[in-house]
């Protein structure tokens, strides 16, 4: 680990990169008060036991009908969302622009399943590309197929079952609201990031997308897909992807992450009794996610990259090839991120040497987006090191305020 952590900081001296140590940049934004608080929600993240006691506590108070969105809201929900509603996230938007990072506006609301809720939600989307189309410090707004459609009718989509006419019209309207979406995108000069799905219904997301991208990523990519290399499959995919794209003369649109559903994946997998999709390993993982990067950024003339990862070698990889390649740091086609209230030891020190970087930055009613702020604590509290990385970072900076 010394020893790698020697080559980087060489690197970063020799081809100028982004220094993601550099805390009084990374936290310019935050007062003291603000970074105590996290220090405090990071700490209890980091114990899987307080993390699971928050997660059942917040269940069960929502079901006897507690008043405790106020709580949340002055914790969690501030470190992690942007605000409840499009305007309080278009300030964090206009505060992060200062230091040269833009933002994804994601409205947050997820987990429905009624039809009246499907369509409520498309003019609550078209209505963020429309703001974001006024504001240049919101480049895409961020998207997610379940948030349109029903779970079971997109397992039977992806498993190629025979749908019913009633089935089939359902599947139509989803289909409309989706490219209702993207042609507002198109029509407003908006980029959006249609978010992967568990793998037992990725395959109904990729069909819609692969429609969506051959419209409207003619000029350049509008739409974009979402390749997790933390499945074993996916890198095959994303080369495969290109090809079609190719073929189809459009541009593919590819946002790279490692994943986001792989205790949910491997225990399906066991209990159903199939080979888990989940590398074997995380260097497997590392390993595809970082030949992904490469393949995309030696093809740009033919894609448009999104490098979403809060993994610091990924991002000096990409940095370093880019360099070495004269791809400028700017350049419109390669975008880096991380999520709102993480990482920010690397987004604002991205955007701080002048590459293209954005937050992710979900917004909606507290008791809408607690799924998400759910999701959050439970894979802070699972991935290794992330946790105690943010922690470290935190208390330097304190203590280099103090100094």
């Amino acid at each position: 680990m010394l020893k790698e952590r020697t080559l980087l900081l060489r690197d970063i001296k020799r081809f100028m990169l982004p220094e993601f140590d550099n805390t009084e940049v990374a936290f310019k934004y935050k007062t003291n008060r603000d970074l105590k608080q996290a220090q405090f929600l990071f700490s209890s993240m980091g114990s899987p036991t307080l993390t699971g006691l928050g997660i059942w506590f917040t269940k069960w108070a929502m079901k006897i009908g507690l008043p405790i969105n106020g709580i949340i809201k002055s914790t969690i929900f501030k470190q992690f969302c942007g605000g409840e509603t499009m305007q309080e996230a278009a300030q964090t938007a206009n505060m992060l622009a200062q230091y040269n990072v833009g933002v994804i506006m994601d409205y947050g609301v997820e987990g429905k399943e009624d039809e009246h809720e499907f369509d409520k939600a498309v003019p609550e989307f078209i209505k963020a590309i429309e703001y974001a189309s006024t504001n240049k410090s919101i480049p895409f707004i961020s998207v997610k197929i379940t948030g349109f459609a029903r779970f079971q009718l997109m397992e039977r989509v992806h498993n190629k079952v025979q749908l019913s006419d009633n089935e089939q019209a359902e599947w139509n309207r989803v289909a409309n609201r989706i490219e209702r979406i993207c042609a507002a995108a198109y029509e407003n000069n908006v980029m959006v990031l249609v978010d992967a799905e568990e793998t037992w219904i990725q395959e109904a997301v990729n069909e819609l997308v692969d429609a969506m991208m051959e419209k409207y990523n003619k000029e350049h990519a509008v739409i974009f897909n979402t390749f997790q290399l933390y499945c074993h499959g996916t890198l095959a995919y994303l080369q495969e992807a290109y090809k079609i794209a190719e073929s189809k003369n459009y541009k593919l649109g590819a946002k790279l992450v490692r994943g986001a559903y792989m205790e949910k994946e491997r225990k399906r997998a066991t209990e159903k009794g199939y080979p888990s999709p989940i590398q074997p390993n995380k260097s497997a993982t590392d390993k595809d996610y970082d030949e992904a990067v490469i393949f995309c950024l030696d093809r740009l003339n033919n894609l448009s990259l999104f490098i979403g990862t809060h993994n610091e070698k990924s991002c000096l990889l990409a940095a370093k090839y880019m360099k070495e390649k004269g791809i400028k740091r700017d350049d419109k086609r390669v975008y880096f991120s991380q999520l709102f209230g993480m990482s920010d030891n690397i987004s604002l020190n991205l955007g701080y040497a002048g590459y293209n970087v954005a937050k992710y930055l979900p917004y909606g009613p507290v008791k809408d987006v607690i799924p998400y702020l759910m999701r959050r604590a439970q894979e802070n509290t699972s991935v290794a090191g992330q946790t105690g990385r943010e922690l470290s970072l935190i208390n330097t900076e304190l203590k280099r305020r103090r100094d």
